[in-house]
């Protein structure tokens, strides 16, 4: 019997950077259910993969959590690779859980850096409570929940994985311990907006529009992809100004779409 399965992705993140200038690389993630990937499978027989990642990497993965490597699995991702939004992680996600893995999380997050040497934290109930070590595969530390917020996003620039061994970002250690003193959306937003800066005056790409962007159509701040193209900007549910999306499109931005999320 075919089993379809939708694993949510994510657009970029809330915060990243190196916690101390030797610290892990952490992140807070944006969770976003318009993303990541639809999957289907069909057990039995040798393991076949359509659209779904390196076939040795999937092999990798089950073996490593006790499952069988058999059965054909089909993922098409609802974004392409590179941009930010976790396909990488949610496929493998969802080739473990129709493949029967019904262990905790952290053991899935384990087994995903195993094979690929980073994770996004896609496989827990609230991924964006967690500052995540994505290298590590384990939480650092519970964070709060946020305010309601509505994100305008779209893609500049060209994909970009995630490479394991890069490790050059900025020291975000401010960032994370005033997080948990935010209080309202434009505290949080205001602290992704940093991050973002910092990380785009260090890796680029040269001539983003998005941080003057960000002031140009009201909003709260700016959210990015810090390893990819996803670029989100924060605003009060439903204060999103007519002409925004207009605005996004004339500055470079490709794929445009709002979500909301939240609920502090």
């Amino acid at each position: 019997m075919r089993e379809r399965l939708h694993i949510p992705g994510h657009f970029g993140e809330w915060l990243q950077g190196r916690l101390g200038p030797e610290g892990p690389v952490a992140l807070i993630t944006l969770p976003c259910a318009r993303l990541g990937v639809h999957a289907r499978h069909w057990p039995g027989g040798a393991l076949h993969l359509h659209r779904a990642g390196a076939p040795e990497r999937a092999r990798a993965l089950l073996t490593r959590l006790g499952l069988p490597a058999c059965g054909r699995f089909a993922l098409r991702p609802l974004a392409a690779p590179g941009l930010g939004t976790g396909v990488s992680t949610a496929s493998l996600i969802a080739i473990a859980r129709m493949a029967g893995s019904q262990g905790a999380p952290e053991d899935l997050a384990r087994a995903c850096v195993a094979v690929e040497g980073a994770s996004d934290p896609l496989m827990f109930a609230d991924p964006e409570r967690l500052l995540w070590a994505s290298r590590i595969g384990r939480s650092v530390a519970q964070m709060p929940a946020l305010p309601r917020y509505q994100i305008l996003g779209g893609f500049y620039g060209t994909p970009r994985r995630t490479d394991p061994g890069d490790d050059r970002f900025p020291d975000i250690s401010d960032l994370v311990a005033d997080w948990p003193r935010a209080r309202s959306l434009p505290d949080f937003a205001a602290l992704a907006s940093e991050s973002a800066a910092r990380t785009l005056a260090l890796r680029g790409p040269s001539g983003d529009p998005s941080l003057t962007l960000a002031r140009e159509i009201g909003a709260l701040g700016l959210v990015v992809a810090h390893t990819g193209a996803a670029r989100g900007f924060v605003f009060a549910p439903g204060t999103v100004p007519e002409g925004a999306e207009g605005a996004l499109r004339a500055a470079g931005l490709r794929g445009v779409l709002r979500f909301r999320g939240g609920g502090a």
